[in-house]
């Protein structure tokens, strides 16, 4: 047996690979103050390697677009190994949303937005996380999360790869998309599965799927928040918009399939006309109706986002600037006024697309206006004074107390935001601008080969404007326009500039195409973050010496870093006794730390930038400085990256800050991170999760794949910490070809005083040769499946053939009568004709160490909203810890009481989602100072619940507790039928 016990004397010397923290820059140009432009932002080394700078008259306009790229920045997420980053559109978590947060309905608007990042491994995770990562896997088709569609990439509507395609144009790697083209298009054709009706040639969607719950159409049914099936603009031309993305991909493959999209998407054209055009507008169909409501909604441009409509459909547009169509000071609105159905209930709380001014139908209808102006004939009804119109009104409309702000949607004719929920829907990222202003008012338009049409939409009267260093193809591109020469002492006129050298020069503005030459492959590496745990449980854990009570020191490992103060992702020591402070991060099985990464908060009040702050490892039981520190800066900074290289890197799986100010003080963190670079020659495989025991002996798989020919692989087993690992077969080879994988089994054995809480990690570790600079991993977590022969001692056991319920004592945790109870035929029937709750506690004791509680029911009431069954341990009327299910619900939960009042830390939160089916049984596990709940069905026990009772109840008090079942329900009756207690000893 080996441990894999934190050590340096093995690791070898190493040079450390010092990788940039940002893209670079060169070859630009350096026309513009960018430091000024960008005001008081964290990170200002962020933005300027990675965003468009622009200079424009129209402060506004200008203000919000930086603006718009801070809470793009905000949004983005380390998921993990897996996934790496995604796009969030809340900078909160929502219960509705997919793994780590991703919600696709605003999707392909942050690709779109996304798209002018230099540093493309941002939304090159997202697209993965949507087409074959956790955004891909099965979600339940329930009425809450889409009853129609399976899987998270479908859960609304989503233009996919036209969104892909035209991040494509930009960064010009294509070569990304056709290795994902069987995944492209297994979205587009997801939605023939679920939404396409053959007769009409035509995809019918929820409003609410389309991230409308209430609209004209849906206020037309039954159910104006789930109801309104019908044929829709969005979807169909979304689906238009994924086909020509689609048939581009496949033509530049060479592949004769592209004609089959081409075929399709004429065919949705063609039919699109036919049926939601109704002479003048495009609207909704009723599902079940073969005529357009009379309403017009906003969505009724989306066409045009695509290239969809023919041009004499232009007539249209005209609906933009009527003050009875869209028209408003802050709109334009979602749903036209003379509608009877504009603004209705829209006041009375979210989310109604009945009137209000929604940014993701604004910014959807600006690249729409900005597609008609450019790119078709011109007509009479909208020109660019009405672009650059409807511009200036959505940045005005950004704002809050005089400052730049965005929530979810604003009062059309009036200066302030009506649906904003505090802690919800700051800098909602669910629409674009920074994306209008660099392919609209700047004319930037992306091309498939190398070259690059500027076609600005600026107004005739600005004397000046700029755009510098647009990432373009792997080249820097600069657009100045400067009417006398004076803005930007460059001589006056028009000038395109490629990678710093003059490209293209004119007298005015106009529509110009510029060569930039061959695309240039990006080469950043990927990098993952071991200390990331967006979902704050588990592992990798965060620990501290002190946190105020607004904070959480979870927080500064969320894979998040912004430094808002409501919601936040911070730690804070405000108001902390201590002279100094730590924040630790617990990785639960060790790996490589090689640069570690720290943000300091500092609000300018009350918690400002230490003075100093150390590095630590924990060596055995000691925690000693990291060697080999090498910082940048040298001294630590507020709102910035604080990086500490690490050299030679260490293995160790507990790292921590200690950071001190002279004198005391509160200091923060909104980020600590440990960054490593995989080999990318090997990929590292486990199993998602292992069970075990404390006590038993485990056997787990490893899988090293070489993607190249790779010499000295090794691979190593990290356990947590007292466990034990050995390889029960090779665990090295001296040549792994391409394509060849080594399985290592590993022999793991866990200590018998185990606590198998958290779903402790297993992580393995394959590398090439014996230094640790590039390091693959993969981590498997461990968990606890319960199996009743684990406790194979009989405690208690009542099968109710016989009436033992005089033995039981009857507890009551709310003051409520007990229901009449009734023992025959093998059940206990518990009968209410009102509201009546009992708890019964069996004549034996709990033994922390491990008491599972199994209950079978027979039936339930179906009464309203009591139909509910407890189970866990009781110690009188006020004195409990009682797992519980509700039928009516089919929710499952915990309560925990000590002197008749509620301990809410104790009960791990409500609700999770569970619905008994005949057959079932339900248990909890009391062990490990937690009681878990789970259901047995078709013979397999899956966990439902966890709540943390050691909070409230220790050891040696619960021990003095019975183990206890309860029923409280409305009128009617449920029956039980068997109990049983068992012990481990």
């Amino acid at each position: 047996m080996t441990t894999l016990a934190v050590s340096l004397a093995a690791v070898p010397a190493y040079s450390a690979e010092i990788l940039p923290l940002y893209p670079s820059t060169a070859d630009g140009t350096a026309f513009l103050d960018h430091r000024a432009l960008l005001g008081d932002v964290p990170e200002p080394a962020w933005y300027e390697a990675n965003i468009p700078f622009v200079d424009i008259p129209d402060r506004d306009v200008r203000d919000t677009y930086y603006y718009r790229w801070r809470t793009f920045k905000e949004a983005l997420k380390f998921t993990g190994p897996k996934d790496g980053w995604i796009v969030t559109e809340f900078l909160g978590p929502v219960g509705y949303s997919a793994p780590f947060g991703g919600i696709n309905a605003a999707a392909g608007h942050h690709v779109y937005e996304g798209r002018w990042l230099r540093d493309r491994r941002y939304l090159d995770d997202y697209l993965d996380y949507w087409l074959s990562g956790s955004g891909s896997e099965a979600k339940p088709a329930t009425e809450g999360l889409n009853k129609n569609t399976t899987d998270w990439a479908h859960q609304y509507s989503f233009w996919a790869v036209d969104a892909a395609v035209a991040r494509a144009e930009v960064t010009g790697d294509f070569r990304f998309l056709q290795d994902r083209l069987p995944q492209l298009r297994k979205q587009y054709e997801g939605w023939k599965k679920s939404n396409f009706d053959a007769a009409r040639g035509l995809y019918w969607q929820t409003p609410v799927w389309d991230a409308m719950e209430f609209t004209a159409g849906s206020y037309q049914t039954a159910d104006p928040y789930h109801g309104g099936d019908g044929f829709r603009p969005t979807l169909n031309a979304y689906q238009y918009g994924d086909a020509r993305a689609l048939a581009l991909l496949l033509r530049r493959a060479g592949s004769p399939d592209a004609a089959k999209y081409e075929r399709e998407a004429a065919a949705l054209s063609r039919n699109m006309e036919q049926q939601l055009w109704d002479g003048d507008f495009y609207k909704h169909v009723q599902r079940d109706a073969t005529t357009p409501i009379g309403d017009r909604e906003l969505m009724g441009y989306v066409p045009w986002y695509f290239h969809m409509p023919p041009a004499a459909d232009a007539k249209a547009w005209a609906q933009l600037t009527d003050p009875r169509g869209f028209a408003a000071t802050y709109g334009p609105a979602t749903t036209e006024r003379r509608s009877p159905w504009f603004m209705h209930e829209a006041l009375d709380g979210c989310c109604r697309w009945d009137g209000p001014s929604w940014p993701y139908a604004t910014s959807q209808t600006l690249t729409a206006l900005s597609n008609q102006l450019l790119d078709y004939p011109a007509q009479p009804y909208v020109d660019r004074d009405d672009f650059t119109t409807l511009l200036r009104g959505y940045a005005l409309t950004q704002r809050k107390n005089g400052r730049p702000y965005v929530a979810e949607a604003h009062h059309p004719d009036e200066d302030r935001w009506i649906y904003d929920g505090r802690g919800h829907s700051e800098d909602y990222n669910h629409s674009t601008f920074t994306d209008i202003v660099l392919n609209g008012l700047f004319g930037i338009r992306p091309q498939a080969d190398n070259s690059v049409r500027v076609a600005p939409l600026a107004p005739a009267s600005w004397d000046h404007y700029a755009v510098e260093n647009v990432p373009y193809h792997g080249h820097n591109l600069t657009v100045l326009w400067d009417r006398t020469g004076s803005a930007y002492g460059q001589g006056a006129g028009f000038r395109v500039y490629v990678d710093g050298v003059l490209s293209s020069s004119q007298a005015a503005p106009g529509d110009v195409r510029v060569k930039v030459g061959g695309p240039v492959p990006q080469k950043l590496p990927a990098l993952v973050d071991d200390a990331a745990n967006p979902s704050e449980a588990g592992y990798p854990a965060a620990r501290a010496s002190y946190t105020w009570a607004g904070d959480s020191a979870a927080n500064a490992i969320d894979g998040q870093n912004f430094h808002l103060d409501t919601p936040t992702t911070r730690w804070t020591t405000w108001q902390s006794p201590n002279h100094g402070d730590w924040l630790e991060v617990d990785l639960g099985a060790s790996s490589v730390v090689s640069d570690v990464r720290v943000d300091f908060y500092d609000d300018g009040g009350g918690v400002r930038t230490p003075d100093t702050f150390a590095v630590q490892y924990l060596s055995g039981e000691t925690w000693r400085d990291v060697p080999g520190q090498r910082r940048d800066p040298a001294t630590p900074a507020a709102r910035t990256i604080n990086r500490v290289v690490v050299d030679p890197p260490i293995r160790t799986d507990r790292l921590r800050v200690v950071a001190a100010r002279a004198g005391g003080g509160a200091v923060g963190i909104t980020a600590l991170q440990s960054w490593r670079r995989p080999d990318n020659r090997l990929q590292v495989t486990m199993p998602p999760s292992v069970a075990v025991d404390a006590g038993a002996t485990f056997r787990v798989k490893s899988r090293v794949t070489a993607t190249a020919a790779t010499p000295d692989v090794r691979v190593e087993l990290a356990v947590p910490r007292g466990w034990t690992a050995s390889p029960v077969t090779a665990a090295t080879t001296p040549l792994l070809p391409a394509g060849d994988t080594l399985t290592t089994t590993w022999k793991v054995t866990v200590p018998a005083d185990a606590r198998l809480t958290d779903r402790l990690p297993v992580r393995a570790l394959a590398r090439s040769g014996g230094a640790l600079g590039r390091v693959s991993t993969a981590v498997t977590s461990t968990a606890y499946q319960f199996d009743p022969a684990d406790y194979p001692a009989v405690a208690w056991d009542d099968d109710f053939t016989t009436d033992r319920l005089p033995v039981y004592r009857v507890d009551h945790p709310v003051n409520e009568p007990s229901p009449a109870l009734a023992v025959s035929d093998g059940a206990l029937t518990a009968t209410a004709t009102g509201r009546a709750f009992a708890v019964l506690a069996a004549p034996t004791a709990v033994k922390p160490e491990g008491t599972a509680l199994i209950l079978t029911p027979e039936r339930f009431s179906g009464a309203s909203p009591e139909d509910s069954l407890f189970l866990g341990a009781s110690a009188g009327h006020g004195d409990n810890a009682l797992a519980w299910y509700n039928n009516f619900h089919g929710s499952s939960g915990a309560d925990v009481q000590r002197g008749g009042a509620g301990r809410p830390e104790a009960t791990g939160g409500c609700c999770a989602a569970y619905r008994w089916e005949p057959g079932d049984r339900i248990a909890v596990l009391l062990r490990w100072g937690r009681l878990s709940t789970w259901a047995e069905h078709d013979g397999r026990w899956t966990q439902i619940h966890d709540a943390p009772v050691s909070a409230a109840v220790d050891d040696a008090t619960l021990s003095t507790w019975s183990p206890a079942f309860g029923v409280r329900l409305d009128p009617g009756s449920l029956a039980l039928g068997h109990f049983t207690v068992r012990t481990r000893a």
